[in-house]
């Protein structure tokens, strides 16, 4: 895994193989084989450890924000960092992109991406948020994030631009409105 990161850093997602992670590990594709089922596994463990420091990074940039502000950060700056990070485009990368698609939306994502919301300093009780509208709003907030990606805006915003874009659209969605029953 880690000479997968190291290649992808320097190579690129698009131009690392399975042979060339072999070669810089002196072994042959079997071996590389014996531990990951697939090329898919081992580019998705790889960027599962990336996303873990990115995701670090993410949290030391909102601490005292207030919760609108802090997601408008969190989801401009994934949209603004993900296609630079050489290890996370491994989701994006050749025909991967429709397994990232489904995968970034399932339950289990949703629930690691409630747990990161509850670890952020905003009293989701306060607001009116439990767990299943926590899951709505990442929900919302994925599928903008996904969609910026995968097909960004042409011509592209400016960071001023994405954040003011942002902050129009999740600030309503905070407002949280009792369940239909």
């Amino acid at each position: 895994v880690d000479t997968t990161l190291r290649l992808v850093d320097r190579r690129g997602a698009a131009q690392t193989t399975v042979s060339d992670i072999a070669g810089a590990l002196g072994v042959t594709r079997r071996t590389v084989y014996r531990y990951f089922a697939g090329t898919d596994e081992l580019f998705s463990t790889v960027a599962e450890v990336a996303l873990a420091g990115f995701i670090a990074q993410i949290e030391r940039l909102v601490t005292d924000m207030d919760v609108t502000s802090q997601l408008v950060e969190i989801v401009a700056h994934i949209i603004e960092r993900l296609p630079h990070e050489p290890q996370l485009m491994l989701l994006l990368a050749n025909d991967r992109s429709n397994m990232f698609s489904r995968a970034m939306l399932t339950p289990e994502e949703i629930a690691r991406c409630r747990a990161i919301l509850h670890h952020a300093q905003i009293d989701w009780a306060q607001l009116g948020f439990d767990d299943h509208t926590i899951d709505e709003l990442v929900e919302f907030l994925l599928r903008i994030i996904q969609s910026m990606v995968i097909a960004p805006p042409d011509p592209p915003r400016s960071s001023g631009e994405l954040r003011a874009y942002l902050h129009r659209w999740i600030g309503p969605a905070l407002t949280v409105r009792a369940k239909p029953q």
